[in-house]
């Protein structure tokens, strides 16, 4: 799970992790009190959306008086942001971050994250600060800092010591910057996080270290474990279809393909993802309904599938155990009987109550494609998506 700027710097403001001062704004009215509560400029105001790339966007922009705070607020909430994170379809701005301007000496880049490829917490520095990291790996891969902490042991004092020397500051900088590391380091576990990102991590003119940019993503599986987190979950960032999967206790995420699937567990899922693949068609979801699910869910993600435009057939690979093939037919026939089926859907199912749920299923009336195998239905999801 995302969260906007906003949010990750008021956690890490509780993580004593220095950010400027400012405030966020749902209109103009509110980006004007927020100015003035600051009294003072330059100024900055700050798209919030769950996107990078921002400035570069037209975004972010810096104003020197009332008068120009004004101006750029009014620009910026409601704009369309569109660049190569938001996709060509962009995202519409409904709040803005006004902060404190800060004359800056250097700008640096770092993170955190896991990297599972050597089972550790990898940080990642680099003095390339305010560009895409992705960009300086590629064409200056030397200006990248990795240093691993295994999860066991957590971060020692070294591990701060590697990548502040890495990013060559000494004395009080050096000091400020171990501080900074050891309190992110401390959020990203407690927290669970895939990913915590200061770009740029500033050093003022005064030599102070303070997080210009803040950027958390949770680990969506954790937020049982964190309810504040869970509170600042903004649904208007968030795909509708996806908003309402999570409603009904299904785990979807949408695609750019045109074949939707429904299937139960993940690892099926996956499967099912390649072999449409295999077939020379492209999914047009991720849908596991889990092994618990009810007729009631069955049809809610039935619906979800359908409510997609780009969907021009579905195949349901179902391997019947805690979630029975006759239930799941039952939750086809509602969800086809609520709102009508338009494109081929072809059915595979075996395990627990197989015959059954065909059985319904050939009885319903409905125009399903039974599939007797794999190979078969991929080769009937090849001929959809041809």
């Amino acid at each position: 799970m995302k969260i906007h700027e906003y949010q990750a710097k008021e956690l890490f403001r509780a993580y004593q992790i220095p950010t400027p001062e400012g405030h966020v704004a749902f209109s103009l009215a509110e980006a004007e009190n927020a100015a003035a509560a600051l009294d003072e400029y330059p100024q900055v105001v700050k798209a919030q959306i769950h996107a990078g790339g921002r400035g570069k966007a037209g975004g972010i922009r810096v104003a020197s008086s009332s008068k120009e705070l004004r101006q750029a607020a009014a620009d910026i909430l409601g704009m369309k942001l569109i660049n190569n994170q938001t996709g060509p379809e962009g995202k519409i701005v409904g709040k803005v971050l006004i902060e404190k301007g800060l004359t800056i000496k250097h700008e640096l880049y770092l993170s955190i994250l896991p990297d599972r490829a050597t089972s550790s917490i990898v940080i990642i520095a680099s003095t390339a600060g305010g560009m895409d990291i992705e960009e300086v790996a590629a064409s200056r891969p030397e200006k990248i800092i990795k240093v691993h902490v295994n999860p066991l042991t957590g971060l020692q004092p070294y591990h701060c010591r590697e990548a502040g020397f890495g990013l060559g500051l000494k004395g009080d900088e050096l000091k400020q910057f171990m501080k900074l590391l050891d309190n992110l380091f401390t959020l990203f576990c407690a927290y669970d996080c895939m990913l915590v990102e200061i770009n740029p991590l500033v050093i003022t003119d005064d030599n102070r270290l303070i997080a210009l940019d803040a950027k958390v993503e949770i680990d969506s599986s954790s937020l049982f474990r964190h309810t504040d987190i869970r509170d600042m979950q903004d649904e208007s960032e968030m795909d509708p279809l996806e908003v309402d999967a999570q409603i009904h206790g299904l785990n979807y995420i949408r695609l750019e393909g045109s074949i939707g699937n429904m299937v139960n567990g993940a690892g099926l899922a996956m499967a099912t993802m390649d072999i449409i693949k295999q077939a020379g068609a492209e999914p047009a979801n991720f849908l596991d309904v889990g092994g618990g699910a009810s007729a009631e869910m069955v049809e809610a993600g039935f619906k979800i599938m359908l409510s997609d435009p780009n969907v021009k057939g579905i195949l349901i690979n179902i391997f019947g155990g805690i979630l029975r093939c006759d239930v799941l037919a039952e939750g086809v026939i509602q969800a086809a009987n609520a709102i009508g089926v338009n494109v081929p859907v072809v059915v595979r199912m075996e395990g627990t109550n197989a015959e059954e749920g065909r059985r319904i299923l050939s009885e319903s009336g409905l125009s399903l494609i039974s599939a007797t195998d794999l190979a078969d239905a991929a080769e009937r999801v090849a001929q959809i998506g041809r």
